[in-house]
């Protein structure tokens, strides 16, 4: 059963064997489904971190690129589950956080995982909503932590709406117009991994900002 989850998981990260799927097993709307259930699942389930999220938005769009997906639709479609996930995250906070941070470590689950996210909130406040998008891990805990904190839900829905949006335009854009890049297709894991450390760019950038007005003296 674990074995074929990890396969499962391992397709939707290879161009050829997600092509496969969508072509078998997943054809039409229910890969379309599928794809954003997965999406849905990093944010709105507390147990999707370990799911592939800036991966997965760009082999999307490499093979949205290849003519097997519709771009716009999956889009859409993608940033639609997106904004859902982080709405449910947000509400599973602010209902059941309590709960949450009593609760050991398993297999799935680590209290370190939410200690880093609430870090990382106090230190950016709303927008870790945008931040966290392209931080994998922390993109499943911010929401969480961001109804935990009682904030406001319409000011974090205009949060999550932008990153969300950005977050999936990015990623896809860039598979669906790199795709055909002979080097992204010899190279993808190597392509997928510069991507995604192209994304953190300015979650590093606002981190030094924050690190270098500290070490300013007053």
């Amino acid at each position: 059963m674990i074995s074929n989850i990890l396969d499962f998981l391992r397709a939707l990260t290879n161009p050829e064997e997600l092509i496969g799927l969508l072509s078998t097993l997943l054809s039409g709307w229910l890969g379309y489904s599928a794809l954003s259930g997965v999406v849905f699942a990093e944010t709105g389930l507390l147990l999707g971190f370990f799911l592939p999220g800036d991966s997965l938005l760009f082999t999307v769009g490499v093979v949205a690129g290849a003519g097997q997906l519709n771009i716009a639709l999956i889009s859409a479609a993608l940033m639609g589950a997106a904004m859902i996930g982080d709405s449910t995250g947000f509400f599973l906070g602010r209902h059941t956080g309590p709960r949450i941070f009593t609760r050991k470590d398993s297999l799935f689950f680590k209290q370190e995982y939410v200690t880093r996210t609430k870090y990382f909130y106090q230190r950016y406040g709303g927008k870790t909503i945008i931040f966290a998008r392209f931080v994998p891990v922390i993109r499943t805990f911010a929401p969480f932590m961001a109804g935990v904190s009682q904030m406001s839900y319409r000011r974090f829905l205009s949060f999550s709406v932008c990153g969300s949006t950005g977050w999936v335009l990015l990623m896809t854009l860039l598979g669906y117009r790199l795709g055909h890049v002979p080097f992204v297709r010899k190279h993808f894991d190597v392509a997928v991994l510069l991507i995604i450390f192209i994304s953190l760019v300015p979650t590093f950038h606002e981190a030094w900002k924050h690190w270098r007005g500290q070490a300013t003296p007053a």
